[in-house]
């Protein structure tokens, strides 16, 4: 059991039955009243958000989630296959537990499969990851003194913003968080 005073961001509990990482938290101590945290949780197995507040000093049970290092192979139909690197066992993902994670996915990408008592809640990214632009507008000499962007459509068919000097070909650093640009790889 763990207080929900020492809350941090990343954290993963169990409540009202469900699997929840925490993805922020605020301490509130009202003038009038008890003082109570306000967290915003993310259910791991099927990816809702939900707002929760708890008073001050309330206890809930960590979930232990056993994270292993996994290779992806490929797709096939509506299932990924990812393999451990370590015993080369396979497992298969649907694609609809996968939604967000498929705009990043390549095969032969390295990622963490969270795993709690047998049961696979996910898949999690590193932070960022880095795709080939497969179509986007020509970059027009002098366009670079504005600071502005345009659309880029990337290998896995993700559409992101970025600078007008990227190019067809090239090779971008993007942040899974957000589906950001981050630089030029």
């Amino acid at each position: 059991m763990i207080s929900v005073n020492d809350f941090r961001t990343g954290l993963t509990i169990e409540v009202d039955g469900g699997i929840w990482r925490v993805m922020d938290f605020q301490h509130v101590k009202p003038g009038k009243g008890a003082a109570f945290v306000r967290s915003k949780l993310r259910n791991l197995r099927n990816g809702a958000i939900q707002e929760k507040t708890f008073r001050a000093g309330e206890k809930v049970a960590k979930a232990q989630i056993d994270n292993r290092r996994m290779q992806y192979l490929y797709a096939s139909g509506d299932q990924h296959v990812f393999m451990d690197n370590e015993s080369y066992e396979q497992i298969e993902l649907a694609a609809s537990a996968l939604e967000y994670e498929l705009k990043f996915l390549k095969e032969n990408m390295e990622v963490s499969i969270m795993m709690y008592h047998g049961e696979t809640l996910g898949v999690e990214l590193p932070n960022t990851v880095e795709l080939e632009v497969t179509e986007t507008e020509p970059g027009i000499k002098g366009d670079t003194a504005s600071g502005g962007t345009k659309p880029a459509t990337l290998e896995t068919g993700l559409i992101v913003q970025v600078p007008f000097f990227v190019n067809q070909g090239d090779r971008l650093i993007i942040n899974t968080t957000d589906s950001s640009y981050v630089s030029r790889a």
